[in-house]
Order: C-alpha cells, then sequence, then structure tokens
C-alpha cells in the first residue's frame, strides 16, 4: 500500500488517522505534522510531539471540485467531480481539508458529522478521506 503523503496520516488495525504535532509546553495541535517551534506566538517552546488526530468531526465547510487540479495531480480519464469537505476535528478544534467518499454537496451540510476512511487517488496512492458516520 503506497500513501500519497508519507508521515501525514497512517493506516493500522485501528483504520486510518491523521498525524499531527502536539506542543508538550501549551497544548497547540497542528496538521500537517510540523517539526520545530511551537506556532502559538504566546508560547516559547522549541519542539513539537508527534500524535494521533481524532478521527471524527463536523462539516465546518465544502464544495465540489468539477475541474481537476493542475499537475502533478493525476486525474481520472475522463475526470470525475469530486466532493471535498473542511472539517473541524473534535477535540483538537483544527480544520482538515479532505476529498469525501460517497456523498454529495447536495448530501451534506454544515455541522453534519463525519469520520475519516481512505481511499485511492486516481493514479493508486491512498490518501484521507471524509464519510458518513457509520
Amino acid at each position: 500500500m503506497t500513501l500519497a503523503i508519507e508521515g501525514w496520516f497512517a493506516v493500522d488495525e485501528d483504520g486510518v488517522f491523521l498525524l499531527g504535532t502536539r506542543c508538550a509546553t501549551c497544548g497547540t495541535v497542528t496538521f500537517p505534522p510540523r517539526p520545530g517551534l511551537c506556532p502559538n506566538p504566546r508560547c516559547d517552546a522549541t519542539s513539537m510531539e508527534t500524535t494521533r488526530l481524532p478521527r471524527r468531526g463536523r462539516v465546518w465547510s465544502y464544495t465540489n471540485a468539477c475541474y481537476p487540479p493542475p499537475a502533478p495531480y493525476v486525474a481520472a480519464d475522463p475526470y470525475v467531480p469530486v466532493t471535498l469537505a473542511a472539517v473541524e476535528l473534535d477535540e483538537v478544534g483544527i480544520v482538515v481539508l479532505g476529498q469525501v467518499k460517497g456523498l454529495t454537496v447536495n448530501e451534506l451540510e454544515v455541522g453534519m458529522e463525519l469520520e475519516l476512511t481512505s481511499g485511492p487517488l486516481s493514479d493508486g496512492p491512498l490518501v484521507w478521506m471524509w464519510e458518513r458516520v457509520s
């Protein structure tokens, strides 16, 4: 299994999860993970710890992509429009954008609960996606 972006998410026996970083001093959480200084301007910590992020959240915004993104993205031929959602993760409150699996924009609404899953991009690598909570 090839991941579309190494180090941003992982898949194990518990399912798909996003990898972020958390500041041990002030608790600031980031995604994607970032080494080094805490991004909180009121914190002077110099290291961030890798952490698993919550697998569920609520739709913050959504849209559909009716045109393929430019290269290096490899689009299906013919291109199939995708649904995208920005989801505010439970507990940490950060917003993560991802493709939505099995739902159209007409089936989404702000505040709707979604959970993390995965699916292949058109050229094969696995990427995180959002889906209806089961």
